[in-house]
């Protein structure tokens, strides 16, 4: 058996989520405690009590994502004494900073301040109004390039492919006029387009700014030794190297995230079994449209968590 564990990125947040791990676990509440004194402010109350408006917001989401996240793993770890080492971790998108918390490459309270400050900084990038993401379904990712850059020469204007998120799903993200364009391009085409309700284009050119707000960010940041590979959203390689953690975080604020390639890497490398770790299904369910089998188990909660020995085959204590 070889294991990977998946992290969720921004989409994933809802209010409550981790409520009952904060208070069924000591592990998971200390991971809760120490966002909320890294931030100095009570991020956790956000999480468990909302509003909604408030937690969605880009900067909230992200570091409450992230702690969730690390929460329901250090549950996990507590519960399960013997939990090895996966062969890999992987996030999608802001997910990839879980993950390096939990390879050692970041510790918790510098990622929390981190995707603090990448959430404010995706969020000014771009005016509110003027971008848009959409998700297309149907067609193939080469497709979607050509029909990105057919759109972009068209309107003079930005769009690329934001997400390669599974077979026949891919966002793409880029001004309002110019994914308009590529949406009615990929529908000629018998794409059908999506368009997503964000707050701002993610994962396109238009998030240079906030691609250089994170370089300086990741500056003051000290990176240590993996002690597991992290498959990077940027190309879909696993990395151990902390000399490259700063360029491929920087790289994935205004790079198209790989999710369905990563997957095929870690299924080519002999992956078998993954826990999802943190609030959602989202990933599992791609997981299963790019490599059917490969075994899921979404973990966000006391039930779930309870799944986690016979799943990997692992002693209870």
């Amino acid at each position: 058996m070889k294991v990977a564990w998946l992290f969720p990125g921004q989409g994933a947040q809802s209010v409550g989520m981790g409520q009952k791990l904060f208070a069924s676990s000591k592990a998971a509440r200390a991971v809760f405690e120490a966002a909320d004194r890294a931030l100095g402010e009570p991020l956790s109350a956000m999480i468990f009590e909302g509003p909604e408006d408030a937690l969605t917001r880009t900067a909230n989401a992200q570091p409450a994502i992230v702690t969730t996240s690390i929460a329901v793993l250090e549950a996990v770890r507590e519960r399960f004494p013997a939990l090895p080492a996966p062969s890999f971790a992987a996030g999608h998108s802001l997910g990839e900073y879980s993950a390096l918390v939990a390879a050692k490459a970041l510790s918790f309270d510098d990622a929390v301040r981190l995707v603090r400050a990448r959430g404010r900084a995706m969020q000014e990038a771009v005016p509110e109004g003027v971008g848009a993401m959409a998700a297309i379904m149907g067609l193939d990712g080469a497709v979607l390039r050509t029909i990105c850059a057919k759109a972009a020469e068209e309107t003079g204007e930005v769009v690329s492919c934001a997400n390669f998120n599974a077979p026949g799903q891919v966002v793409i993200a880029g001004t309002q006029k110019a994914v308009a364009r590529a949406s009615e391009l990929a529908s000629a085409e018998k794409g059908k387009a999506i368009p997503l309700k964000v707050s701002a284009p993610f994962h396109c050119a238009l998030m240079a700014p906030a691609a250089k707000a994170v370089a300086t960010e990741l500056s003051a940041v000290n990176v240590g030794d993996f002690v597991f590979p992290v498959v990077a959203n940027v190309d879909a390689e696993p990395n151990v190297s902390k000399e490259r953690v700063k360029e491929l975080l920087v790289a994935q604020v205004d790079g198209a995230v790989l999710w369905e390639q990563a997957v095929l890497r870690m299924k080519a490398e002999g992956v078998t079994h993954a826990l999802e770790l943190g609030p959602g299904k989202v990933l599992a369910g791609l997981v299963k449209r790019i490599a059917k089998d490969v075994k899921v188990l979404s973990v966000g909660d006391p039930e779930s968590l309870e799944s986690v020995g016979a799943f990997l085959e692992i002693p209870a204590p």
